[in-house]
């Protein structure tokens, strides 16, 4: 595929980024430092404070960004040496988690960072940890009650839409496509990330007067990926831009581009994995939209601080939000380097 130029868009929805936990500033005027009895956000949150046990829980890791998700919540607990992780073993099985959660109640854990198999089902037993005085964060899936979590901390499915589309207005633009061929490879379609999804993006390019010419739902994994991509090449002889919603899947989704020997389009992923990166750096891929996988080491940082009745240096209000939605930048070769490292491997 040609190289084209490309910039950085974000996300025009409501999005709130994660503060740094950084030392506050303080003023250099002895009078003032002693006279000024106000209070003022936390200082040197990443000092060591109380040691803390943070219980953690996730599904089990069978794709690349749940992968991440675990990998990178472990490493940035190690950062901390007043935090002893406790990771209980990957499930996709709602009954064993939450046996997880109440093995974390009954052992008294100081916080617990969860990322439920199911929402819905996971909702009770984080309750019961949040009324036995446990701070529980939510990270990624919802629980369905404002009860069972003290701090959700989520990516922005919708807001990964309105990248997307936004982006690919740019590109009819930029590239004077006109009346553009749009096609959407989506994932699992009976999940509401995925609804999410494409409702952003649909709503993205109604901007620029723009329409999915042709959408198709594989299921997050290689092979549906390139499946669902063989289909809609063999159904539509030239595309102009195709959005796939899941770089996992779109592994399979590449292999099908390549083995159709088709590239006539500029070709946008989402999450943001390694190989998409390396795509990117090749002039092989237009661009990913990110979907953090550091969503459960956020939540790490936010428990630890949660555990030892700490706030957030970086805002007036120094409490830990209830909720934190990161933000779904678009990656391109101009920021591609930047957000390398951030990539996970499918």
């Amino acid at each position: 595929m040609p190289q084209r130029s490309s910039r950085l868009l974000h996300t025009t929805g409501a999005i709130a980024a994660v503060a740094l936990l950084a030392t506050a500033c303080t003023g250099n005027d002895p009078a003032a430092q002693e006279t000024d009895t106000a209070p003022r956000a936390v200082s040197s949150n990443d000092d060591p404070g109380e040691d803390v046990v943070i219980g953690f829980s996730g599904p089990e890791a069978d794709h690349g960004w749940l992968a991440a998700i675990n990998s990178t919540a472990t490493a940035e607990a190690e950062k901390y040496e007043d935090v002893q992780l406790r990771v209980a073993e990957g499930t996709n099985d709602p009954s064993m988690q939450i046996s997880h959660i109440e093995s974390f109640i009954s052992e008294g854990v100081d916080a617990i960072v969860l990322l439920p198999t199911d929402g819905a089902a996971l909702t009770k037993v984080a309750t019961e940890a949040m009324e036995a005085g446990i701070p529980v964060v939510n990270v990624d899936r919802e629980f369905s009650s404002e009860f069972a979590a003290r701090t959700t901390i989520l990516g922005d499915n919708y807001g990964m839409g309105i990248s997307a589309g936004t982006y690919a207005c740019q590109l009819v633009e930029e590239n004077n496509l006109g009346d553009a061929v749009i096609a959407e490879i989506a994932g699992l379609d009976s999940l509401p990330l995925t609804q999410d999804r494409s409702d952003g993006f649909k709503d993205a390019l109604k901007e620029c007067d723009q329409n999915v010419d042709h959408r198709v739902a594989a299921e997050f994994t290689v092979e549906s990926g390139n499946q669902t991509a063989s289909n809609l090449l063999q159904a539509v002889p030239e595309i102009d831009i195709i959005w796939n919603h899941d770089d996992d899947q779109g592994v399979g989704v590449k292999a099908a581009f390549d083995n159709a020997n088709r590239d006539e389009f500029f070709f946008i992923g989402g999450a943001g994995s390694a190989n998409a990166m390396r795509w990117i750096q090749e002039g092989e891929m237009e661009a990913t939209v990110l979907y953090p996988p550091t969503q459960a080491a956020d939540g790490i940082r936010l428990a630890r601080l949660l555990a030892q009745d700490k706030g957030m240096s970086d805002l007036v209000q120094v409490e830990v939000p209830r909720r934190i939605v990161l933000n779904a930048p678009v990656v391109t070769k101009d920021n591609v380097e930047e957000y390398l490292p951030l990539g996970f491997e499918s």
